[in-house]
């Protein structure tokens, strides 16, 4: 990560001459329940982003009309390194991070006032508090800079993209590892330790998200993380996971039959999702609106579903009814990047369609060169959506009751690949099998 271009990204927003500094708050080691079990720990995704730290305790200091980087180290003591291990000198830390002057902790309230700033911007209240609360003598601005952070980090520069090409590349073996390992009668939770094995083995060490590992009925819950149910022959099998690299992320998502092979209606849906994977992936490239994307996604499985005899009538009037949210009632992607679920989804003063279905959407914008997302659509077939739109007249005489009903025990299918999107289309950074025969191919060695 190349956070002295990140810091240079972000001061070209300010208006030159200002007379301001920029104040960021690094994360601190969290404990469970005011005991002393520490949480792994993760950085702050803004912090990390413009210094390249990912250790407790630090501050950070941008001065806008200079330009000049000034970090604030915790200091350590010898009691410190009997718990922790070695404590570096301020040498050691301004040689690893290379800002421009380095300071302790204890020196933030006497630089912010050599500094003279007209205001400091603050992510948010909390660290705006974090200023206020060291002294009242400081104007502080919440508003400009998580404003100028998220439009910096939504276009990635090429480190970051090799990073998330790093994470894939890993996030692909793992996935291809559990596909082949899977067999009936395994449990949800040794999918999970196989998973984040091939993962650690190939040095990610952080999770991404909490992983879902799911079997049977379970593919159906969209955020399900128990992981601790046994996954039978003729089960759905769903794996929705990843490990990020130097906190870049990669999200995938797969899902394949427990015995190795696709039963009828299994195949038959799971092709209409591969089919809406692959036309939307088609059209991705620059200038194409993320809610057109979406909008196109709920089409194919309407046509799909139809054909299928899962649902019937005119397809313009099904989505006119919004009758795709019932089987698949998620946002076709997101921006992926030092958070799974990235920022810049919502530019400011742009609000969610309040839309069954469309309202979860976690992207409405126009794509740009840079951007990096994943396209996930899916099938599920939830009682707790279907019940009731059956006895909705305006739902219900588009439904195949007996059908559907035959299918609440079926489970859901989602296929997730990573995307970058490229001046004249995208690369997709996914390798994963995914089409039926390749799946079964390998399941079956």
């Amino acid at each position: 990560m190349s956070a002295n271009l990140h810091r240079e990204k972000l001061l070209s927003l300010f208006e030159e001459n200002q007379e301001g500094v920029i104040f960021l708050k690094g994360a601190e080691t969290m404990y469970r329940y005011g005991t002393d079990y520490e949480f792994p720990f993760r950085q702050e995704s803004n912090f990390w982003y413009l210094t390249g730290v990912n250790e407790p305790e630090y501050h950070a200091v941008l001065d806008v009309k200079s330009g000049e980087y000034h970090l604030f180290s915790p200091k350590r003591d010898a009691q410190f390194a009997v718990w922790h291990g070695n404590v570096r000198d301020q040498n050691e830390i301004k040689e690893e991070y290379q800002p421009d002057r380095l300071h302790q902790n204890n020196d933030l309230l006497t630089i912010l006032r050599n500094l003279k700033p007209s205001v400091v911007y603050c992510l948010d209240e909390e660290q705006a508090e974090f200023i206020e609360d060291l002294s009242r003598e400081f104007t502080v601005d919440t508003d400009s800079l998580r404003d100028a952070l998220t439009y910096c980090r939504c276009i990635k520069t090429e480190g970051e993209l090799d990073l998330l090409r790093e994470a894939a590349r890993i996030n692909n073996i793992a996935h291809l590892e559990v596909m082949k390992a899977l067999k009936p009668g395994m449990y949800e939770y040794e999918m999970k330790a196989l998973f984040d094995y091939h993962q650690v083995k190939n040095g990610l060490l952080q999770d991404a998200y909490n992983g879902i590992h799911a079997g049977g009925e379970n593919t159906a819950v969209l955020h399900y993380v128990d992981n601790n149910e046994k996954i039978n022959g003729g089960d759905l099998y769903l794996v929705d996971a990843g490990y990020e690299k130097e906190g870049y992320a990669s999200d995938v998502t797969r899902t394949y039959p427990a015995n190795g092979r696709f039963s009828g209606d299994q195949a038959a849906i799971y092709q209409i999702v591969l089919n809406t994977l692959n036309k939307c992936i088609e059209l991705v490239k620059p200038g194409v609106k993320m809610e057109d994307l979406h909008l196109a996604a709920c089409r194919i499985i309407l046509h799909g579903l139809k054909e299928l005899k899962i649902i019937k009538g005119d397809v313009d009037e099904m989505m006119e009814q919004n009758i795709f949210a019932l089987f698949f009632p998620h946002g076709l992607g997101h921006f992926l990047g030092l958070d799974t679920h990235d920022v810049g989804g919502y530019p400011q003063g742009v609000e969610r369609i309040d839309r069954p279905g469309v309202r979860f959407l976690r992207v409405r914008r126009e794509l740009m060169p840079g951007m990096v997302i994943t396209i996930e659509p899916g099938i599920y077939f939830i009682p707790a959506l279907l019940k009731p739109a059956f006895e909705n007249e305006e739902q219900a005489k588009y439904l195949n009751e007996k059908r559907i009903k035959s299918l609440f025990n079926f489970g859901g299918i989602r296929i997730e690949d990573n995307l970058i999107v490229t001046e004249d289309g995208y690369e997709n950074l996914t390798d994963v099998p995914k089409e039926i025969k390749e799946i079964e191919n390998v399941m079956q060695g």
